[in-house]
């Protein structure tokens, strides 16, 4: 799977969505892929995006790894004969989610929930 993304430059970098550590391709040689031609800003934005990277390397492993810990407890509790949800748990994620991040906090935990339990 390809995502295109429009950079303010008018050029666009394409990578795979498969591969995080995958550069993005320039098709803008005159742009080092930055957004600027100052090499010093140039060098600053490569070494911020290189921690952002890393950040969302840890954040990918975080996520597969709550994924599989909430199948867990889903599998457990069902094998006890317990309930496929526990709606007052998701809610309190939900809200955990909402008051630290807001209306977007509110998506991302959707989105973790969906990925522990699957689709309702």
């Amino acid at each position: 799977m390809m995502t295109d993304v429009v950079e303010q430059n008018g050029g666009v970098a394409r990578a795979a969505a498969d591969t995080p550590d995958a550069a993005p391709t320039q098709t803008d040689p005159a742009s080092p892929g930055t957004g600027t031609d100052e090499p010093a800003a140039a060098a600053r934005i490569v070494e911020i995006r290189e921690r952002i990277d890393q950040i969302d390397r840890t954040l990918i492993e975080l996520w597969q790894e709550r994924a599989g810990l909430s199948q867990q407890v889903g599998a457990t509790r069902i094998a006890s004969g317990g309930t496929r949800l526990v709606l007052s748990r998701e809610r309190e994620i939900l809200e955990r989610f909402r008051l630290a991040l807001g209306a977007d906090g509110t998506q991302l935990a959707l989105l973790l929930l969906r990925a522990g339990r699957g689709p309702l």
